[in-house]
């Protein structure tokens, strides 16, 4: 699952997380007790274990907006959603009763970004124990919905801008006029969305731009870009297919987002 020798490469891009998630049928036979019995499998290496509130399905459709499914099961209580974290909190297994998610997170400022090729990878081989572990204790099969890509990216104040009235710089989509005759002068903050279709119906792209402050005090512009849907075909070779066009897109879409002299200067572009 090499990416194509085409695609922008970035010696040090914006990223401080990378999802990959599988949306699928409730496994009802899966109870509370199980999470422990499945930590087992990955505590060596994922020691730290927390208990989160579920994650609702929020899944793509092209006859209307994209809309909430659920709860897909009425006959049993919330079950909570379980994170599996590695030591320095930068590999994290999401789990949950209807979803599976793999993330790698920058949690100091000199980790190093892990890329699409590794993260895949490690996606792939949690699920594939996550698989094995319901096989084997006769909890069911995974029956995929939807599949979920997620880039998060920061750019902080000043790299490109030092006023969010120069998003522009950054993003050139989006324009601040300046101009002294204004009445509104000032930007104070900043929430745009857009979304784009996938070719044959495979889902969306959709890109979020906001403005916001990352810890201690440091603002930021935020850029999430989300690939999320599925094709016809469900079986897994074509689920692994489906996350390699996600992230073509996702990467070709950050490109055309951001300004090129961002992505030359600051994010040191080369092209394959």
């Amino acid at each position: 699952m090499a990416s194509p020798a085409d695609l922008p490469k970035y010696g040090n891009p914006p990223v401080v997380e990378l999802v990959c998630g599988i949306l699928f049928e409730s496994l009802n036979k899966f109870l509370a007790p199980h999470f422990g019995l499945l930590w087992e499998n990955f505590k060596t290496e994922y020691p730290n274990i927390r208990q989160m509130m579920p994650l609702a399905p929020l899944k793509e459709g092209f006859d209307a907006t994209p809309s909430m499914v659920g709860p897909l099961s009425d006959d049993f209580p919330l079950h909570p959603r379980v994170w599996f974290e590695t030591r320095d909190g930068t590999g994290l297994i999401q789990v949950q009763r209807d979803r599976f998610l793999y993330n790698w997170k920058k949690v100091k400022p000199n980790d190093e970004y892990l890329h699409y090729d590794y993260v895949i990878r490690r996606f792939k081989n949690c699920l594939s124990q996550f698989e094995s572990f319901l096989h084997d204790n006769e909890l069911g099969e995974i029956k995929p919905i939807q599949y979920e890509l997620t880039y998060v990216n920061h750019i902080p104040k000043g790299q490109g801008w030092n006023k969010l009235n120069e998003v522009g710089t950054v993003f050139p989509d989006i324009s601040w006029g300046n101009g002294t005759n204004r009445f509104l002068t000032e930007l104070e903050g900043l929430n745009a969305q857009a979304s784009f279709r996938l070719p044959e119906r495979q889902g969306r792209l959709h890109a979020a731009i906001r403005y916001g402050i990352r810890q201690p005090d440091q603002p930021v512009l935020l850029l999430d870009l989300t690939c999320r849907g599925i094709g016809e075909d469900r079986s897994h070779s074509a689920m692994w297919q489906w996350f390699d066009l996600a992230h073509q897109w996702i990467v070709r879409g950050f490109a055309d987002l951001t300004s090129v002299e961002m992505q030359t200067s600051i994010w040191r572009r080369s092209d394959g």
